[in-house]
């Protein structure tokens, strides 16, 4: 590997899912201003995450739909004519 192209920053920061609040503790180089009393009862710097391996339907095994800020209804009602359109065919 080259020399000097990797950060030297990593430290421990707590990612959380906000889907089902899962929660897991790693090391990274993110910047976030947001932090957690973690488990072990030391303050962390947090990371908010839409989706994680516990709430992606492909490791669940679940079809799940996660709606942030009705995007899939935004979806649907602009294509909605596409949709109807191809159900009458």
């Amino acid at each position: 590997m080259k020399k000097g192209i990797h950060p030297k920053e990593y430290r421990p920061v707590v990612f959380k899912d906000m889907s089902n609040e899962t929660a897991f503790l790693s090391k990274s180089t993110i910047s976030t201003k947001d932090t957690i009393v973690w488990e072990d009862g030391n303050e962390y710097p947090l990371v908010k995450l839409e989706i994680s391996n516990t709430s992606h339907p492909f490791f669940t095994g679940q079809m799940k739909l996660v709606d942030t800020a009705g995007r899939v209804d935004k979806f649907r009602n602009k294509y909605a004519r596409h949709l109807d359109a191809g159900k009458t065919k």
